[in-house]
């Protein structure tokens, strides 16, 4: 009888390692952050071929170019956005891994043996990664459960926070992470600092109302002394002539503090064939936006002919197999006013103009152009549109992908982009604040951010009168493009559906494409049904 004392039945970790003695040094507190960095670059960036472009694919910036094929590029939407598929559980599963391992840390820091300043860093770099995931699900799903604290016991009565309290808890949070987090001149690349914690405050006070708040926070980053925009060439090309500084921003090398870069705020790593890492050049891994953004031109034809050689890592767009094509309103609508002068919509950063390759054609060398008006029947297609350089490595591919260096022919292997990705970079800091002070009717103050920006591509300047809402959105698309995690952006305003009517008539009129319902994500059905203990309401229009 004396062995069944309950005391007998506990078990004490010894020999191995549990949530009971996993947490005591700096070194188990720093696994657990490095954890939540790979967890954040697996949900935006690099979890396989589809999940990081579900923020882009559904937008306004661009639509599959092999439609009707696959709901991982949300058409039909219908399917795609269907409570039990993988876009609404997949994200929502990935984003709560984030707030789990975040509370964690946060609960067990009072029983380690850390130093008291050590503390204080961890539990704020864990505030800042729960804020983030927070912030994303409020865009997407509206108000979710609020989990602050580490669980240990089985729960299934979980309800929804109002997205009022959600984003209130984020801007808590953030404010203590702002305030507590190392300086941006402190921390080597890659590493959240002080004014990530502000862009992202900036940000989600916009998605409150608080616009004054927005304004200050936006201004925390602006003002600082070790931020500017880039005015100048600079960084691992900046010796090619007829190119610009908007161009050497996403060359390889470029994106961090050590290139010179000072407009940098939140910089993604991937080093290529880094042990640990998983961007390899043995094989298509990493973030694979080449792949989706470059178009498809080994099987475009004109006259019979293919002119085109594929895959040529060159200005045709890498190993690009088309599938996320501009729309119009991207490639050609919101240019019209500075079609020729505006460096962002130069040919080397969004390209039109294509140098043929396939020698064995009589187009062999000659340009073919998206403009040309005797290809309007085949323009834009899975085959030939508009893109963005940024999503590819022109002429610099690692070594290893090369299949004829001299030709830049690649290997099947293809279809990575080989550069470090910016999560949050000052144009957009200077975009946040002048939605902010729109916000607060100052249009005068508006126009003077959007026109640092716009200064800088050598763009003509924009009256304050003609600042609102839709022409922040387009400058957006202009500074940003296929960089932003645009689902985010219009969510975060209500703006989806408007978007779609105006921009992408490919998901305005398909069959079971866009609705007012999708402003909003579906709560997964699993979640609802494994809620037993207490009611997990869906999203209006989803059953």
């Amino acid at each position: 009888m004396s062995s069944c004392e309950e005391d007998f039945l506990e078990e004490t970790p010894l020999d191995f390692f549990s949530a009971e003695n996993s947490f005591v040094t700096s070194a188990d507190f720093d696994a657990s952050i490095n954890n939540l960095y790979r967890l954040t670059r697996r949900e935006f960036f690099d979890r396989d071929e589809s999940h990081p472009f579900d923020y882009l694919y559904g937008t306004d910036l661009v639509f599959d170019g092999e439609p009707q094929q696959s709901a991982n590029r949300h058409s039909p939407m219908r399917t795609a956005y269907d409570p039990s598929g993988r876009i609404a559980k997949d994200h929502w599963g990935l984003l709560y891994k984030i707030i789990t391992e975040s509370n964690t840390v946060i609960d067990r820091i009072p029983d380690s043996e850390l130093a008291e300043e050590d503390q204080v860093v961890y539990k704020t770099k864990a505030l800042f990664f729960r804020s983030l995931a927070y912030r994303t699900l409020v865009y997407l799903y509206g108000g979710v459960p609020l989990i602050l604290n580490e669980i240990k016991q089985p729960k299934d009565d979980f309800v929804r926070a109002s997205k009022e309290d959600v984003l209130r808890q984020v801007i808590e949070d953030l404010n203590e992470a702002a305030t507590h987090l190392p300086l941006i001149t402190e921390v080597t690349d890659g590493e959240i600092h002080n004014l990530a914690a502000y862009h992202l405050l900036s940000e989600v006070y916009l998605a409150a109302g608080e616009y004054q708040e927005a304004v200050d926070a936006a201004s925390m980053v602006i003002n600082h002394p070790a931020t500017a925009l880039m005015q100048d060439r600079f960084g691992t090309r900046a010796t090619e002539i007829d190119k610009d500084v908007y161009w050497d921003l996403y060359r390889r090398n470029n994106q961090n503090r050590k290139s010179g870069n000072t407009e940098g705020i939140w910089v993604i790593q991937f080093e290529t064939d880094v042990p640990g890492g998983n961007l390899l050049s043995t094989s298509r891994s990493g973030f694979v936006l080449e792949r989706h953004h470059g178009p498809f031109v080994r099987d475009f034809r004109v006259n019979d002919q293919k002119p085109f050689s594929w895959p040529i890592g060159d200005y045709s767009g890498g190993r690009g197999i088309g599938w996320a094509i501009s729309t119009r309103y991207f490639s050609n609508t919101i240019w019209e006013s500075d079609f020729d002068n505006d460096m962002r919509n130069a040919n080397h950063n969004f390209v039109r103009a294509f140098v043929s390759t396939n020698p064995n054609s009589s187009y062999y060398g000659q340009v073919v152009s998206t403009q040309d008006p005797a290809l309007a029947d085949k323009v834009p297609s899975r085959q030939l549109y508009a893109y963005q350089s940024k999503c590819t490595t022109p002429n610099n591919h690692p070594a290893n992908v090369y299949a004829d260096a001299q030709t830049f022919t690649l290997k099947g292997i293809g279809g990575s982009t080989y550069t470090d990705q910016y999560m949050f970079r000052l144009a957009e800091t200077y975009l946040l604040r002048a939605e902010a002070y729109l916000g607060l009717t100052k249009t005068d103050q508006a126009a003077a951010d959007i026109n640092v920006v716009r200064s800088r591509a050598n763009a003509n300047p924009v009256a304050p009168q003609d600042v609102d809402i839709d022409y922040i959105l387009d400058e957006r698309m202009r500074e940003l493009g296929v960089e932003e995690k645009r689902r985010l952006t219009l969510m975060r305003l209500g703006k989806l559906y408007d978007r779609i009517q105006k921009c992408n008539p490919y998901y305005r009129d398909m069959v079971d494409g866009m609705t007012e319902t999708y402003n909003l994500w579906p709560i997964p059905a699993s979640e609802i049904e494994a809620n037993i203990g207490a009611v997990l309401e869906q999203n209006p229009g989803y059953n």
